[in-house]
């Protein structure tokens, strides 16, 4: 029997994306199996080599696994590629009403952004303070303008804005190339929580405060003005914050 054609319609989204989404949606957990080839052959009208070829698109991004005779199943969060731009890109578009990745971002950002705060506080420089604030400004342009259709919301460009300026406050390398690959899952994160905020104005002045110790070289009460901004992310996606030990801060990183 001859392969079906491997030609698809342009809005059609691939194989690889079309798991991607129900992946990233929950609809597979991780430990679940995946349709087989044979099943996505007759699904997507693809022959076995296009299929394979998007199947490996997940392997390669650490989403799933092939058992052989089996079949291929999804991987633990903890395995995946989470900052291969494949994988990121996918997360933005489809992982939205994923609570168990959302979780796992924040606690991500929790375990890291206090501390780029507590740097960005010893470093920044006036054009740094310059980026911080504009994206501030930005995020809270439209909350008070009676003209505007967004008016009592955030404007989550600027709010992702606002912490990825923070993270390249810290003159450090590999923070501000991180900035770049964690934009969208920092979006994905922001624009949600912004959409079901119930306290945008509180939001905006949790981030005015974080802003405001930066300003003034406080690196300590910006460690923990970090921690309350993520703890209004969590409020607002229904959370319950992460469990951190704060403990003391690391006194090379007071002065």
């Amino acid at each position: 029997m001859k392969d079906a054609p491997t030609t698809r319609s342009p809005q059609r989204l691939s194989v690889a994306e079309a798991l991607a989404k129900e992946i990233f949606a929950g609809h597979y957990q991780p430990g679940d199996f995946v349709p087989k080839e044979i099943d996505l052959c007759e699904q997507f009208a693809l022959n076995r080599s296009a299929v394979r070829s998007d199947l490996r698109r997940l392997v390669d991004a650490g989403i799933i696994e092939r058992i052989s005779g089996y079949g291929s199943r999804v991987r633990t969060y903890s395995e995946w590629n989470i900052l291969d731009p494949r994988v990121t890109e996918w997360m933005v578009r489809f992982a939205t009403p994923n609570a168990g990745i959302q979780r796992e971002i924040l606690t991500f950002r929790l375990d890291v952004e206090p501390y780029v705060a507590m740097t960005a506080a010893k470093r920044a420089t006036a054009r740094d303070l310059v980026a911080i604030e504009e994206a501030f400004e930005g995020m809270g342009h439209d909350f008070h303008n009676p003209a505007s259709a967004n008016r009592g919301r955030l404007q989550s460009d600027h709010d992702v804005a606002f912490h990825v300026a923070i993270f390249k406050a810290t003159h450090n390398i590999v923070w501000t190339q991180l900035s770049h690959i964690l934009k969208p899952s920092i979006h994905l994160l922001v624009e949600t929580s912004n959409v079901s905020a119930s306290d945008p104005e509180q939001s905006l002045e949790r981030h005015r405060l974080l802003m405001e110790c930066i300003r003034t070289r406080r690196p300590r009460d910006a460690f923990f003005a970090s921690v309350a901004v993520l703890q209004g992310t969590a409020d607002a996606l229904g959370m319950e914050m992460p469990e951190i030990l704060l403990g003391e801060v690391p006194a090379a990183l007071e002065t």
